[in-house]
């Protein structure tokens, strides 16, 4: 997606939560778009670095966008998040980690299952993840 385009639809999803607009969400959120592919704190720490976006700020607004249901958050075996961008009709699906560049990709076709999944008395299921593990088209 083009930085003008991303910018647009940051601004647009942002606007539809009825919070607050700030410079930092919107750069955060377009950032997202614009990579189209999971990212690290870290990676997207050096894609905004010409914003000047502190750390603490970063963190902050990947939870808020994550609790907005505009980013979703993946857990990877490198024990790093991604972030990657959403939107209210991402469904549930499976990620792709690259085990030799780190990559995480989302799998939108392959879809989960819907919790609550069965679980033991006393438990209460809060989320289901599946990653399938590989070499992506880049590494192969």
């Amino acid at each position: 997606m083009q930085r003008r385009q991303a910018e647009q639809v940051a601004a647009a999803r942002v606007r539809a939560t009825g919070e607050r607009v700030t410079p930092a969400r919107l750069r955060v959120l377009a950032a997202l778009l614009r990579r189209g592919e999971a990212a690290s704190h870290h990676e997207l720490e050096r894609d905004l670095a010409a914003d000047a976006i502190d750390r603490v700020t970063l963190y902050r607004v990947l939870d808020w966008l994550v609790g907005q249901g505009l980013a979703h958050r993946i857990s990877s075996a490198d024990r790093a998040w991604r972030f990657t961008a959403a939107d209210r009709r991402h469904d549930a699906h499976a990620h792709f980690h690259c085990n030799r560049c780190g990559k995480v990709l989302c799998l939108d076709e392959v879809k989960t299952p819907r919790l609550p999944a069965a679980m033991p008395r006393g438990f209460r299921a809060e989320g289901l993840e599946v990653t399938v593990k590989g070499i992506c088209a880049g590494c192969a």
